[in-house]
């Protein structure tokens, strides 16, 4: 029942990226809208990227022939003449199921490998503790107000965004602390049963979700540095030994879905009032990846399940299996154009060691360090097919098995991989990933074997589309409004 529910909601995904605004640049037909649809409209033409990137909004819908919907006040736009009302809902549904809604999915479905990730912790930093996490998770925040009390100019007014924020906290504590109680879920460092979801990481990703909602429009290094210190916060709650990973992909999507429903309660209570809709953002590609221009640089983090194929013998003939574990770490490339760039990535491993059938208390830690070229396609707007070719570093740590044990070695690897990346927004993509590692041996001497590591996984990426386009001479938004005026038609 849960994959049927999986794979339908992968769909609808790859359906609303099929769904892309392919009428980036062009003209598009601008009409009033009136009472009754047959009644005679008078159309004009306008240029929808200074639509799409001063005052209105993108809405993606079925494009057969180019059609997007935008509207200010009372004006619908309709490339092929069908007037169709914007949903104030849209966009915060959208997000809600771009990102928050498949974060609590992940969460829930990766509850029964907590414990090979949390061997990444044990194996690499067993001793590591800093609190840091407990402050980290109110940095958004903290960054918003005080923009705020600069007379930075915001989204909202200073009563809306208030609202808003005590909606969205209101939720997120209500929620995270029912299912506290309701789980009863053990933390790894048994100090109490209340591990589910992290608290700290809906935090932070409800204090990122609203400085990204109020500011983002400034730059888009306003939501990458939002969700980087949210995302920092994750990652220590588990290297604290705090909470296990399922915890934190919970709370994180339980953080971003909580603002959006907060966010859209305050918009049904004030409507109009206190907003400023000039810096709304389009939260959806202007710039998709079957343009021409864009170039899919990315930094990300990766999570997959790594396994070794196979068994190994030792001298005196006894039989080692490598049991599936995890794997993680940062990857990132830079583009020279939309199909080539280099990139490389560092990355940790740990294996379970099973010994003629029987498991062991050590562990293979694996660490590597590669790079290499990457290739990139668009099969879709929103879809990108990759991959690349790398080389690097590699280094293991002894591992004693009885008489045998593995040597500890440093030297050359090679490992190709395969990647279908997701645009969820403009500058967030998912990917997921199929990687083949050729490892050096490792075996005592006189043993030699070869080694193969598999890893399968998914990962969350920064993009930076940069584009070959020259920078325009910048011209205020006043005077692009009283420009544009011309072309859009009064009641």
């Amino acid at each position: 029942m849960f994959a049927k529910k999986l794979i339908l909601l992968i769909f609808a995904i790859l359906y609303v990226g099929r769904a892309e605004a392919r009428t980036y640049g062009k003209t598009v037909t601008l009409m009033p809208l009136a009472a009754k649809e047959s009644e005679s409209l008078q159309p004009c033409k306008t240029d929808l990227q200074y639509l799409a990137n001063l005052k209105y909004r993108l809405y993606p819908t079925t494009l057969a022939d180019s059609t997007c919907q935008i509207q200010q006040n009372n004006i619908a736009v309709s490339a092929n003449g069908k007037m169709e009302n914007f949903s104030p809902t849209a966009q915060n549904t959208l997000q809600m199921a771009f990102t928050g809604v498949p974060l609590v999915i992940t969460g829930f479905s990766v509850k029964n490998m907590d414990v090979r990730f949390r061997s990444l912790r044990n194996d690499f930093m067993p001793n590591f503790h800093c609190p840091v996490d407990n402050y980290l998770q109110y940095l958004p925040a903290a960054v918003m107000v005080g923009m705020k009390a600069c007379g930075v100019e915001s989204r909202s007014s200073w009563s809306r965004m208030l609202v808003s924020d005590a909606f969205s906290a209101a939720l997120m504590g209500g929620i995270v602390f029912v299912i506290k109680n309701t789980a009863q879920v053990e933390r790894p460092d048994g100090s109490n049963h209340h591990s589910f979801p992290s608290g700290h990481t809906a935090t932070a990703f409800m204090t990122a979700t609203m400085l990204n909602k109020e500011y983002g429009y400034k730059s888009p290094w306003v939501g990458i540095g939002a969700y980087s210190a949210a995302t920092a916060t994750g990652l220590m709650r588990i290297a604290n030994n705090k909470h296990w990973l399922s915890d934190v992909l919970a709370g994180a999507g339980i953080g971003i879905i909580t603002t959006e429903i907060g966010y859209l309660l305050a918009d049904l209570i004030f409507k109009e009032k206190g907003i400023n809709h000039a810096h709304e953002i389009n939260y959806f590609s202007k710039e998709p990846f079957s343009a021409a221009p864009f170039r899919p640089s990315f930094l990300g983090v990766y999570l997959g399940l790594a396994s070794m194929p196979g068994r190994y013998r030792l001298p005196d003939g006894r039989a080692l299996k490598f049991l599936p574990g995890s794997s993680a770490g940062i990857e990132g490339a830079y583009f020279f154009n939309p199909y080539i760039g280099f990139g490389g990535s560092f990355g940790l491993s740990s294996l379970p060691l099973e010994e003629n059938t029987q498991l062991k208390d050590n562990n293979l830690s694996l660490l590597s360090v590669y790079s290499g070229t990457h290739f990139s396609y668009p099969v879709m707007d929103r879809l990108l097919l990759g991959g690349n070719i790398s080389i690097g570093y590699l280094h293991s740590d002894a591992l004693r098995v009885e008489e045998g044990f593995f040597t500890k070695r440093n030297w050359f690897a090679f490992s190709p991989a395969l990647s279908l990346t997701f645009r969820a927004k403009e500058h967030l993509g998912v990917k997921l990933f199929a990687r083949y590692e050729l490892l050096p041996d490792i075996m005592p001497e006189g043993n030699p074997n070869t080694f193969h590591q598999l890893t399968f996984g998914a990962a969350a990426s920064i993009l930076f589309p940069a584009s070959k386009n020259p920078k325009k001479k910048k011209v205020s938004a006043k005077r692009q409004d009283s420009q544009h005026q011309s072309a859009i038609p009064k009641e």
